[in-house]
This record gives structure tokens, sequence and C-alpha cells, in this order.
């Protein structure tokens, strides 16, 4: 799992989202998918969350989250809970990022969907399955009150490295950007294909089942030494 990376998807003419809530005027949607670290493992040893929520994952009451029921609510750890149902949810990498990304006081509302799914492998992302479908429906759900879609950020990795054969088919199923892309815009005119930022996982702690990252890792990416991701985030707030 340390070989994963966290990619960032950038959107810089994209889709409108849901925004029930009239707060979201900034338009910054970010769409968290992939399976289980970005559902969030940081802090769940055996089946249970220690409840340690780090400053850098606080509350704050410009970062929302789009429930499972497509309402926009104050965003709260674990942010996956009620849609990786299956599981225990504890710390991603969504909060830190959301509150990082607000360091810079111009940027405001920020909106999180969450729609990752533990133990996942690529082609159930494919166009077309139910966990595509799921992510597609809640992007489209918030249209009609306007918004847009700032880049998709996406952790996924370790079911497609049983083999390798699952390995080498990882790059053909990871087309999801664009399908994921091509669904929700609102039109085809005018719009920039993604742009993406890759931040290797490589060497970053793990909890004791050596498969999940844990919360010290999940918040690491969005250290300000470590600027890669919020570096081009800052670039799209236009």
């Amino acid at each position: 799992m340390g070989s994963l990376s966290l990619v960032l998807i950038l959107l810089s003419h994209a889709c409108a989202v849901s925004a029930s809530d009239s707060r979201l005027h900034n338009d910054n949607i970010f769409i968290l998918a992939g399976q289980s670290n970005m559902a969030g493992r940081g802090g769940v040893i055996n089946g249970t969350w220690d409840g340690i929520v780090p400053s850098e994952c606080q509350p704050n009451p410009s970062i929302l989250r789009l429930t499972a029921g497509l309402t926009w609510v104050e965003a709260r750890e674990p942010l996956h809970a009620d849609i990786d149902t299956n599981k225990t949810c504890g710390i991603g990498p969504g909060m830190a990022f959301a509150n990082a990304v607000l360091r810079d006081p111009a940027f405001g509302i920020v909106g999180l969907v969450p729609c990752a799914v533990g133990a996942t492998n690529i082609s159930e992302w494919s166009r077309g399955t139910y966990l595509y479908t799921q992510l597609v429906r809640r992007a489209k759900a918030s249209l009609q009150h306007g918004g847009k879609i700032r880049a998709l950020l996406w952790y996924q990795g370790e079911s497609d490295s049983k083999s390798p054969e699952y390995a080498k088919s990882y790059k053909g199923g990871s087309s999801i950007r664009r399908t994921i892309y091509k669904d929700s815009e609102r039109s085809s005119a005018g719009v920039d294909l993604p742009n993406v930022t890759c931040v290797d996982a490589m060497g970053l702690p793990l909890e004791p089942d050596g498969i999940h990252l844990t919360t010290p890792a999940q918040i690491y990416p969005n250290d300000p030494n470590h600027p890669i991701v919020l570096h081009d985030v800052s670039h799209i707030n236009a």
C-alpha cells in the first residue's frame, strides 16, 4: 500500500455541481473517490476508530460535506461514515486537504463529496458500474444550484496490486477521470481536459494491518513543507 499515490485531477473549466447550501458561493467542490485509504482508516485498529481528530482535520464552518442523502452539512470526521458503510471509517485525507486549501482566506467555501468505498478495484469504477454511477449521481445532484468541481482526489490501487496482470491493467482503468468528467459536465463546449498531480505514498507509516495509512500519513500530503498538491489548487480559484 505504501507504493500508492494520491492523485489530484484538476478541472480547470469543470462541470457545475449541486449546492443545496447557499454558502457554496465560491464553487469549490472536491470529489473524494477510490478505496479505503480515501474513505479513511487512520486511527482504526481491529475495527475500532480511536476517535482522535488532529488539528489539521478539525471542523471548519467553511468546509461542507455532501451526505449520503445529498444534503450539505458542516464536514466532520469520519467523512465517509455514511458512504463506506460496511467498514469502520476513520481519518482520511479529505479534511486535512480542505483545511490546507483554506490557508488562503480568499479561497472561500470548500464542499467535499465523499464517494470512496474500501476494497474496490479499478474495474469496479469503470463506466456503467454501481460505484461509477453513484459517483456521477452525487456530482450531478447539486447541478441545479451551480458550483464547480475543482478537482477529483483519487486514492486507490491496493486491490490492483495483487498480481502483475492486475497492475498492468490499472492504466487502462484509470481513465475514470475522463469518463466522469464527460458524464458530469453540463456542456461539452470549450472544456479543457483535466490536469493530473500525483503525491507518492511510498514510505508513509501504516497501521498495524500493514495496509492502511495512519492518521499522520493521511495528513502528510497537506503539510506546508510538502505543498505539491496545494500549489496546483491555488491556481484554480478563478
